[in-house]
């Protein structure tokens, strides 16, 4: 009665001494927690007027159906997002071979063989010196015990590899869907800044018919007129340039919605518009990490490195395969299927990593140092996370006093031309010092007009860095 548990406990004490041993390798990395980081004053002072996170499709919130339209396209058929979901693809596949080695595996197999046997080797009379054939089908079966979760682990790590991938892929969603927006609001900037010019150019050139009556009225001189002719040429060049930017940025909104520029000609004035004022969640930042698809990826990483550690422990302990096969075998064909032609067996085998410490140990702490750096890795993209919010929230907030002060500049600005406009007519004031006020005039227009690109340019980064909805 004794005997069976005392062979037992003797043959588990051979078996797990010949386990080989792990040395003291561990991981050395912990995973940051969000919440032991400092949002910072622009964060707590943004989070009091807060809002609810991005929706999926953040982009509406500016109200162009161009725009809107045009992402449906770049979301459809952009060849970065479709090769992002191939990642995920090839993820889902080798799961799937993972998966494969956690179950019972069959196979069969069919040999037909015509062989001359030697006179002088173990194949005895008749066969011997003659050809015969040699017959034999046979199924086999086998099933890894995976005692010590060696398969499974390492399907774990595969199924983190996947979730990996799809936050890979929303990372490239993103990506693409901020690259559209932010390229789409400086093809607003560039249509405006053409506004800017082209007015700029309609005053210098009343300006210049001004100054040509004065001169035909003998109260002004060549001189003026040319230096008010000089003025011209730049500008035009102001105009050339925002037109080259118009084009080169229709092109490259083709580009990205995976069309050639000639969809990108077909593209009218953006008409862009933004209601909702710039503010973020209140429940930042331990939401983030749920929020931000880097973040997430990341993480996988983390939980995939884990799982495969756990796979290299594992391979320290002895391992059970069981094998079995079925079939016949028979020289010739007239008893192939005999039932006396049959075969069959059972071969349990015990594999023992008796001398592999070395390399398994090398294998362990390949895994862990992996591990180490995904977790250095997650950790360092919750802080750039962190700051990307509160550098959006800063940048926002320091806007709002420069538009202030732009506005305040822009009405002197204006004041200051429109008295030096009625000085020259009045010949009170010379042509330099109106052509001054109105160059002054242009900077302010054109910060002005920069000022609304970065305020849509903002709202793209701060829904990038809330993680886009997505």
């Amino acid at each position: 009665m004794f005997l069976p548990r005392r062979l037992i406990a003797v043959s588990l004490t051979l078996v797990l001494s010949a386990c080989a041993d792990m040395g003291h390798i561990a991981p050395q990395s912990a995973l940051l927690d969000p919440n032991s980081l400092q949002p910072g004053q622009a964060i707590d002072q943004a989070a009091k007027a807060a809002i609810e996170w991005p929706r999926a499709q953040w982009w509406q919130a500016l109200q162009d159906p161009q725009l809107n339209q045009l992402m449906d396209q770049a979301l459809a058929d952009s060849p970065t997002l479709r090769g992002a979901q191939a990642r995920v693809r090839q993820a889902e596949a080798l799961a799937g071979a993972a998966e494969d080695k956690t179950r019972p595996q069959a196979d069969a197999s069919v040999s037909i063989n015509r062989e001359l046997y030697s006179q002088h080797g173990s194949t005895p009379a008749p066969l011997a010196g003659n050809y015969a054939w040699r017959n034999q089908a046979t199924v086999t079966a086998s099933y890894d015990l995976d005692l010590w979760g060696r398969n499974r682990e390492a399907l774990a790590a595969a199924l983190g590899d996947v979730q990996m991938a799809s936050a890979e892929s929303q990372m490239a969603r993103l990506a693409l869907e901020t690259a559209l927006v932010r390229t789409y609001v400086q093809l607003s900037y560039q249509f405006t800044l053409q506004d800017v010019i082209e007015r700029s150019l309609a005053q210098r050139a009343r300006i210049l018919d001004i100054t040509q009556r004065r001169r035909q009225a003998g109260i002004g001189t060549d001189v003026d007129v040319e230096q008010i002719k000089t003025t011209l040429p730049a500008g035009r060049r102001q105009l050339e340039q925002a037109a080259e930017s118009v084009a080169l940025l229709r092109n490259q909104l083709a580009a990205l919605a995976g069309k050639g520029p000639g969809a990108g000609a077909a593209l009218t004035r953006p008409v862009l518009r933004l209601d909702r004022p710039l503010a973020i969640p209140a429940a930042l930042p331990a939401d983030l990490i749920g929020r931000r698809p880097d973040i997430a990826a990341q993480r996988w990483r983390v939980e995939a490195a884990a799982r495969r550690i756990d796979a290299a422990k594992a391979e320290f302990y002895p391992n059970v395969n069981l094998v079995a096969f079925a079939g016949f075998q028979a020289f010739g064909f007239s008893h192939f299927l005999d039932a006396n032609s049959q075969v069959r067996g059972a071969t349990p085998a015990l594999s023992l990593p008796i001398f592999a410490g070395a390399r398994l140990r090398a294998q362990l702490g390949n895994q862990t140092a992996i591990y180490d750096g995904a977790v250095e890795q997650y950790n360092a993209t919750v802080i750039n996370a962190m700051s990307d919010v509160a550098n959006a929230v800063t940048r926002t907030q320091s806007l709002v006093k420069q538009r202030q002060l732009t506005q305040q500049a822009l009405d002197t600005a204006q004041r200051a031309h429109a008295l030096a406009e009625k000085s020259y007519q009045a010949g009170m004031t010379d042509a330099i010092n109106m052509l001054n006020t109105q160059v002054a005039l242009l900077a302010e227009e054109q910060q002005q007009a920069q000022n609304g690109a970065t305020e849509l340019d903002l709202y793209v980064s701060l829904m990038n860095a809330l993680g886009g909805g997505l």
